[in-house]
């Protein structure tokens, strides 16, 4: 597959304080990519990058062959509606209905008339099964319906690329698991390249087919590779250990024990 998004050679600052350094990889066309590690390592720092809500310290983002951030800010507003964005709280405006807030980018960036624009919020809350709430708002449904309400709204253009940010925090394992199976039918049934970023293990064995580690201690990337790849056959100790939900020590441990 032809990587369809390439970070190279990023790093992200604020002053002086360095948040990841000198990140380089690509996502595959058609792939669901995660960038994962614990805690304050920086994932939705780097989202935030790849989406283009943040201009790196250096380096650069490319989409196929283009240069996001050399690119002109019309340009950059054009690419950007080649993206859909699920942010981790689901981010819906709560004075509006759900089928409102799924309104609000066909409202900002087409043309299309009211009776259009109804017509496919009613789609893209069918695809996430969520079209019987088109008139409810976000405080009278559950955390796992506004995750699903906030991946209908990121569809509502008919994204290349659906970036999520930690679509599984907050909710429970079942909740979790169809979110789960709804991205897959997402990406099979749309064709979609999906980048997601959690450290939810169960999440990441499931779905994601390729990624990349970040380290909060090195502040860099120190691995990559799918979830599973790198849980079975990591070669850094504390990407394994992340991935077996083990001490690094222990883990190392274990390795050196004589058979």
């Amino acid at each position: 597959m032809t990587a369809l998004l390439s970070v190279r050679d990023v790093t992200l600052a604020f002053g002086p304080k360095v948040i990841q350094h000198d990140l380089s990889f690509d996502v595959r066309r058609g792939s669901i990519f995660a960038v994962m590690g614990g805690s304050g390592c920086g994932k939705s720092t780097v989202l935030k990058t790849m989406v283009g809500l943040l201009r790196p310290t250096q380096g650069t983002t490319l989409v196929e062959t283009e240069d996001y951030w050399a690119a002109s800010q019309a340009r950059r507003t054009a690419i950007g509606r080649r993206f859909g964005v699920l942010f981790q709280s689901g981010a819906l405006w709560s004075a509006l209905t759900v089928g409102e807030n799924v309104a609000l980018p066909l409202r900002m960036f087409t043309g299309l008339d009211d009776a259009a624009i109804r017509r496919l919020v009613r789609m893209k809350l069918a695809l996430v099964g969520m079209e019987n709430a088109v008139d409810q708002f976000p405080s009278e449904i559950s955390g796992g319906m506004r995750k699903r309400a906030g991946l209908a709204r990121a569809l509502a253009l008919d994204p290349d690329v659906l970036f999520l940010d930690e679509p599984s925090a907050g909710l429970d394992p079942i909740t979790s698991s169809r979110l789960d199976d709804l991205i897959l039918n997402l990406r099979d049934g749309l064709g979609a390249t999906i980048v997601m970023v959690s450290h939810e293990l169960p999440s990441l064995f499931a779905i994601a087919d390729d990624g990349v580690f970040l380290d909060a201690e090195t502040k860099t990337a120190i691995a990559h590779g799918s979830p599973s790849y790198l849980r079975d056959h990591g070669d850094d100790p504390r990407v394994t250990a992340f991935m077996r939900r083990e001490r690094p020590e222990t883990l190392v441990a274990k390795q050196q024990a004589p058979a």
